[in-house]
């Protein structure tokens, strides 16, 4: 499963273990239980969100390559609780994927930590000098390269909306935390753009989990989560 995101990112799930099963089998271990079929499975997953018995949830696994800004990426390692392995530009050499915003935001007066549309901003004038520093610093780094300094030191002069790779390895348990924090209007918007891509991939390959997490657990701000959350609130259980 590969999703797209922004103008060069990408979300590729590579594998699972586990799942929605996994989840059941985990919590009705407790009893020595298994399987009562779908329907009280399924009633079961929902029971276990509603009152945050969340262990049975670390045993869902879901393991995905990620291309994202470096910016983004900064952000993203700040959830300790998965495994995280990432391109070294000490060892290889960039590919020239950036990513350049074609509309621009203003900060937030009101926030400092948020941003807010600005329509009066001269968006191409903005994106054309991204796209110069952008050159400069390619430019640069290569020239740097070519002249003998070591990858480690010649990406010190590159910008952090460089694209870098990673394999993200986390529980369901996990994950569930990373949308209710980054798919959320307060987030960054280019974050929440691949926090909206992970929970495609989420609802695909768990889809009792998903469905209980934003029925009952998701309290967040989002035109695509919240149009999901209405559609499964009008959907008699």
């Amino acid at each position: 499963m590969d999703i797209k995101v922004l103008d060069h990112g990408f979300v590729r799930l590579v594998e699972t273990m586990g799942g929605d099963a996994g989840v059941v089998e985990a919590a009705r271990v407790s009893y020595a239980g298994t399987s009562k079929g779908e329907e009280k499975d399924r009633k079961l997953i929902t029971y276990l969100l509603q009152h945050q018995h969340m262990t049975p949830f670390e045993h869902a696994i879901l393991k995905f390559h990620v291309k994202c800004p470096i910016f983004v990426a900064r952000q993203w390692f700040r959830h300790r609780f998965a495994a995280y392995n990432e391109i070294s530009y000490r060892y290889t050499e960039i590919k020239d994927d950036f990513y350049v915003p074609s509309r621009w935001r203003a900060q937030d007066v009101k926030n400092k930590q948020s941003s807010v549309t600005a329509p009066t901003l001269d968006h191409d004038a903005l994106t054309r000098a991204c796209q110069e520093s952008v050159e400069k610093a390619k430019t640069v780094y290569h020239e740097m390269l070519k002249a003998g300094v070591a990858r480690e030191m010649a990406r010190m002069v590159l910008p952090v909306n460089l694209y870098t790779e990673f394999y993200w390895t986390v529980n369901a348990r996990s994950l569930m935390n990373f949308l209710s924090l980054r798919a959320d209007k307060h987030a960054q918007w280019e974050i929440q753009q691949f926090a909206e891509a992970l929970a495609e991939a989420f609802a695909a390959k768990m889809p009792w989990t998903y469905s209980a997490f934003l029925s009952h657990v998701w309290k967040g701000e989002n035109p695509k989560l919240h149009t999901e959350k209405e559609k499964l609130c009008a959907t008699p259980s």
